[in-house]
């Protein structure tokens, strides 16, 4: 029984995707190379593409900082400019996040909790 609940324990936390806002990101308080979820606002004009794929190249901000996001596929309808987001992946060594997945808020009076407290702990930072 204690055996199967250990087990049962490692695979939940190995399964687990920490949220973390940009200023941890910039904080260094991120492992390279695991996966988490950031969160923020996508920063005002920051979205690239660079060449003719489906690459893209956008800002994720809390405020306070901001973490360069790499991400491949096809965005979410709601994705814009000043839009909240969610996008799940790994920090590089270079420090650029590569996305796996981008999640944007689904209607207007909606933001991610994540996002909103980390956007919350931003500006309580900048009052300081």
């Amino acid at each position: 029984m204690t055996a199967t609940l250990v087990l049962v324990l490692n695979a939940f936390q190995s399964n687990l995707l920490y949220f973390v806002s940009p200023s941890e990101v910039k904080a260094g308080e991120v492992p390279i190379n695991k996966p988490f979820r950031v969160g923020g606002l996508v920063v005002e004009g920051s979205v690239k593409r660079p060449g003719s794929d489906i690459l893209v190249v956008f800002d994720v901000t809390d405020t306070v900082h901001s973490v360069r996001v790499q991400y491949s596929g096809i965005l979410p309808d709601l994705f814009r400019d000043g839009q909240g987001v969610v996008v799940k992946g790994k920090l590089n060594s270079q420090g650029m996040f590569e996305a796996s997945e981008v999640l944007a808020k689904h209607d207007e009076n909606y933001m991610p909790p994540e996002v909103a407290d980390a956007l919350n702990a931003a500006k309580t930072l900048k009052a300081e």
